[in-house]
């Protein structure tokens, strides 16, 4: 081997700030907040307040390689923290407000953050688990000094905090394998495991998802994440927007349709992305209120399958172009996404489209996807043959936060614990979990499938499939239906829709109505929903 002889700059955090507030420094971020007034303000006010952010958290004391945690909303300050803590070193961990108190504490202690930045809204909670908080000796309030409340836990307010600090700093430079980010699962199953992202992770994840086999920005774009930023760094779009130069628009936590809209028309938003309850409930305020999002070009959808009938909805009626992608919090996020490709225009656009509402995504550039079946061997790309999804490559986790034992294989594959198949067009499709497949009289039945059908019937706000237990066939699906306000449902109007799309075995031997419990990060809770139905059927 020959060296090669280029240069060996790392890859950091903050040389896409700093990249962002030469190249388009005007460019404009707005920002909901929780109580103030609309914020704007550009990429050049982003790096320096990211520089007085930074010069305040050294004061504090935090050093490299040091933990602070931000309980936090999509915002301009949550923003300002995302390259104030990587950049000077330390890690921001971004705790999922939406966890159970106890699992929090837990992140929050085995993070081992020294300061924790939280909204007003989160007052209570904070005042709730400080007692049990055992390292963290600062609490900063993300809001200005007149509506800072000090409360039981003297919060400082974040604009006290950075007033008076430069606004200019030089970046550190470091080894570009050093953590940045650290996010936890949503411990569905035992406790939540962090997952450490480093500054190479995410600089070239931010790369890729800019791509046009990905997210495709442009400076014209007005990108709107959705998604959290506390979960998986919100995709990335944090990243991915600054680096191509679009507008960034931030919406705090108000995900109703109406406030969505507002920002949608008001600012010119083209793209934005986030789970597909979020986008059920904008549809149908939509529909409600006879209004249409003309500027929107693009809505990526993750967190679980894309319901047909919202991908036709968005395309027929408002001509927005829905594109599912398919991560996990050990990917950081992104795995494939659902772009078009010339070989499926050559197929017509009908066939194209039941490619794309139909499986997760495509390969991308840096994720390595294999389907190993159940005698580990790996499954041809036919679309037909299922198994284990394993992902290997540059932003897949290694190791868990504080964990001795390797996440991935030896061959660095990580399992994902999803049960997939691959095609020779390279895209993927999720057939199930590997803890939710259904196993019916010797038979697979895919519960994502069927919740994919199921929601699209008149009224249906959210459909969950569970395998429960059956003394003939082992396993029966049941579908467990959460309706529109308002909207009147019958269990014969659910099944008579759902008879001529699917095969008859797969028929659910019941439906039920209920409220669909979601996980922190807004996905259905299977397992809530296994232990509160598991005697429906022989009971």
């Amino acid at each position: 081997m020959i060296p090669g002889l280029m240069q060996t700059t790392p890859l950091m955090i903050s040389g896409i700030l700093t990249y962002a507030a030469q190249a388009h420094g005007a460019r404009e971020i707005v920002s909901r907040l929780i109580d103030e007034p609309l914020h704007r303000y550009d990429y050049a006010g982003l790096a320096g307040r990211a520089a007085q952010a930074a010069h305040a958290l050294r004061r504090l004391g935090i050093k490299a390689g040091d933990r602070v945690t931000s309980l936090a909303w999509n915002t301009h300050r949550h923003l300002e923290l995302f390259y104030a803590a990587p950049g000077i070193g330390a890690v921001l961990h971004t705790a999922n407000p939406r966890l159970f108190d106890e699992q929090i504490v837990y992140t929050i202690n085995h993070a081992e953050s020294g300061v924790l930045f939280f909204e007003r809204n989160f007052q209570a909670l904070v005042e709730r688990i400080a007692p049990q908080l055992t390292t963290v000796k600062t609490f900063v309030m993300l809001s200005d000094a007149e509506r800072t409340v000090p409360g039981a836990v003297g919060a400082i307010s974040y604009e006290t905090l950075i007033e008076g600090e430069p606004d200019v700093i030089a970046w550190p430079s470091f080894d570009e394998n050093a953590g940045a980010f650290l996010c936890y699962t949503s411990g569905t199953t035992g406790d939540p495991k962090g997952v450490l992202y480093s500054h190479r992770a995410v600089v070239l994840h931010a790369m890729a998802g800019g791509l046009n086999s990905a997210f495709g920005f442009t400076p014209f774009d007005v990108v709107m994440p959705c998604s959290s930023l506390y979960h998986a760094t919100a995709w990335g779009l944090p990243f991915s927007a600054p680096i191509c130069g679009a507008k960034l628009v931030l919406p705090a936590d108000k995900m109703d349709g109406a406030s969505l809209h507002q920002l949608i028309e008001g600012e010119g938003v083209t793209f934005t992305g986030g789970v597909p309850t979020i986008w059920t409930m904008y549809l149908d305020w939509l529909d409600k209120n006879d209004r249409r999002p003309d500027s929107l070009k693009k809505v990526v959808i993750g967190g679980s399958a894309v319901p047909r009938a919202m991908a036709e909805t968005f395309k027929r009626r408002y001509g927005v172009q829905t594109l599912q992608i398919w991560g996990m919090t050990e990917t950081c996020p992104i795995g494939v996404v659902a772009t078009p490709t010339p070989a499926l225009a050559a197929l017509g656009e009908e066939a194209m489209d039941e490619a794309i509402w139909t499986r997760q995504g495509r390969l991308q550039f840096g994720i390595e996807l294999k389907v190993e079946t159940e005698d580990g061997q790996a499954a041809p790309w036919d679309g037909e043959t299922s198994g284990a999804l394993l992902v290997r490559g540059p932003w897949v986790v290694k190791r868990y936060f504080r964990k001795d034992a390797d996440a991935a294989r030896e061959d660095g594959f990580f399992d994902t614990g999803d049960i997939a198949t691959l095609d020779a067009n390279g895209f993927m499709r999720i057939t199930d979990r590997q803890k939710d497949v259904i196993k019916s009289g010797g038979e697979w039945i895919s519960s994502i499938d069927l919740e994919n059908v199921a929601v699209g019937c008149p009224g249906v706000k959210i459909a969950a499939v569970i395998g429960v237990p059956h003394p003939k066939w082992e396993e029966r699906p049941l579908l467990v239906i959460e309706t529109h306000e308002g909207a009147e449902v019958t269990k014969a109007a659910v099944l008579d829709y759902l008879t001529p799309r699917i095969v008859k075995w797969w028929t659910p031997d019941d439906v039920v109505f209920a409220t669909v419990p979601l996980t922190a990060t807004g996905k259905i809770d299977k397992k809530v929903l296994r232990q509160a139905w598991k005697d429906h059927l022989i009971g």
